[in-house]
This record gives structure tokens, C-alpha cells and sequence, in this order.
């Protein structure tokens, strides 16, 4: 098999990405701080912000194809530490790039639907970009800095995800978390997004790195505001008895402003044979570990 390195394995996309990969490849991952137990796939520390170990990482391992999937990507903890984040976000991505292009290593990054303002949707992959926040920009830096140095570079531009992963969680399990001890969960009912589960963008980001380069849009086919995503947990999870308070984002003071619609037009990686799941049968395969 061919050997296939994902950086930010114990990250919750990463993780989903050593799982979908070892079918196929050889699976080597990366952790920053916390070692961490990822069965078929091999762990290897390393600090991707300092361009010395970057080498070293890769004339050990010898990697065919790189998936870069690690970053700092909440973005109040951008806007709140915009240099820490920019050495991870924007200067390990080009870093890398420039070292898969000297090597001939093809690579994926995982980039993000946060590069738009949500005023346009749902957004093609030939959209002029426009973040609002600072996660969003350093995305946008990241993507034109990897193409410049890599131009072979896949680009995949990610949706908000869903799942389960044991070293880190999606959004779901807060809401979860809330739900069940009585709390109120407030909901926007203007943040629209195209969601999928973390084995569906795992599968769509290794599709894409065998099969195209540039950017892709790796959206789901369904379009849903946070709280219509809440109902839909409440429904699956059969819960009762919860309190549920749909709101705007305006009602919520955040450190990152937050885009209202950023729905993607994924027809280019549906065309390539990318098939997210529904998210209600996405969410049923998940009842038993929520």
C-alpha cells in the first residue's frame, strides 16, 4: 500500500480521515502536544509550525500523498490569538506545500466554507471569496499561498461536520449535552449551512485528492439552519421535555462574527462521485454513541 500521511489525526476531521483511509493506504498521522491510540494508523509528534521538524516528518515517513488537515479552526480562538493561529492556519500550510512540491508529493487541505460572508449562497467554487472573521481570512491566506507553491494542490472547502470522534468533538455533542441536563439550547434560525457527517467529509477529501486538484466544495445536499438541525437531533434521539429557544445571531454576543448563510453549491465533487449521507440517517447511525 501506499503511505498516506494526515496531519491533525487527533483532531475530529483527522481522526475520521485515519479511519476512511486505511482501506486503501498505509496511515500515518500527526499529534501536537497529547499522545493519543489510533489502531492502523502510525503517530508521529511533531510541532508543524517549525519548518525543521516539517522536514524531518516527511523524510521519515515518505508519504505518496499528504492530507492537511490540522489546524487551530474555532474561530473565536482565532479572532482571540490571531498570531498562534496564523502560524498553524497560514504558515504550516504553505510550509508544506513548498515542501510537497519540491518532493513531488500530492496534497489535500482542508480549508473551509468560512472563506465567504453568507450573503451570496449557496457558493461554487469559482466564488469571489469574502470572509468576516479572522479564521476565514487566514483560510483565504492559506488557500492562495498553497496554490502558489503547490498549484497541483486540492483545496477542499469544508461544511460544518458532525460525528463522533474519541479524542474530540463536533458541535453536536454540546447541544447534546444541554439537551439532556435541562438546559436551554438557543438556536439560530438564520445560520444556514449544508452539514455533513465526519465519515462523509472524510470520504469526499480522499475522493477529491485522487481525482481533481484547485478548490472543491465538499458540501452536503441538504440545506439547514442550526435549529432545524436541533429538531432533527431532538427527533432522532427521542427526547422530550427539552428546552429549545430559537433565536438570531444578533441575540448573541460572539468574539468572531459568524456569516449568516454559507450553503455550498457541491455539484463538481457530486459529478466525481462524492455522496454525503442524509443527515437524519447520519444522525440515527450515531444514536447509540450521542
Amino acid at each position: 500500500m501506499k503511505k498516506l500521511l494526515i496531519t491533525g489525526a487527533s483532531g475530529f476531521l483527522g481522526w475520521h480521515l485515519c479511519q476512511s483511509a486505511q482501506a486503501h493506504w498505509e496511515v500515518y498521522g500527526t499529534y501536537h502536544a497529547h499522545p493519543i491510540s489510533l489502531p492502523g494508523t502510525a503517530l508521529f509528534q511533531a510541532d508543524l509550525t517549525d519548518f525543521r521538524s516539517l522536514q524531518l516528518l516527511i523524510q521519515t515517513i515518505q508519504p505518496d500523498a499528504i492530507v492537511h488537515a490540522a489546524a487551530l479552526s474555532q474561530p473565536n480562538a482565532c479572532q482571540a490569538n490571531p498570531e498562534a493561529s496564523h502560524r498553524i492556519n497560514v504558515m504550516a500550510s504553505w510550509n508544506l506545500a513548498g515542501l510537497c512540491a519540491e518532493s513531488g508529493i500530492p496534497i489535500a487541505f482542508t480549508s473551509s466554507e468560512l472563506v465567504f460572508n453568507g450573503l451570496n449562497p449557496p457558493y461554487r467554487e469559482m466564488d469571489p471569496v469574502s470572509p468576516i472573521n479572522l479564521y476565514g481570512e487566514q483560510k483565504v491566506a492559506a488557500e492562495i499561498g498553497i496554490l502558489e507553491r503547490c498549484p497541483d494542490a486540492v483545496i477542499c472547502r469544508m461544511p460544518l461536520m458532525f460525528g463522533v470522534a474519541p479524542y474530540a468533538q463536533s458541535f453536536v455533542q454540546p447541544f447534546v449535552e444541554r439537551l439532556r441536563s435541562g438546559q436551554v439550547l438557543n438556536l439560530f434560525v438564520d445560520e444556514i449551512r449544508t452539514p455533513v457527517s465526519g465519515t462523509s467529509a472524510a470520504q469526499g477529501i480522499l475522493l477529491a485528492l485522487d481525482k481533481t486538484k484547485g478548490r472543491i466544495h465538499l458540501g452536503g445536499k441538504e440545506r439547514l439552519s442550526r435549529y432545524e438541525f436541533g429538531l432533527m437531533l431532538i427527533e432522532v434521539l427521542q427526547l422530550t421535555d427539552v428546552k429549545i429557544n430559537p433565536c438570531c445571531q444578533a441575540n448573541v454576543p460572539m468574539t468572531a462574527p459568524r456569516a449568516p448563510d454559507l450553503s455550498m453549491d457541491s455539484s463538481i465533487a457530486f459529478h466525481l462521485g462524492y455522496q454525503p449521507g442524509i443527515v437524519k440517517d447520519e444522525l440515527l447511525a450515531l444514536v447509540e454513541k450521542l
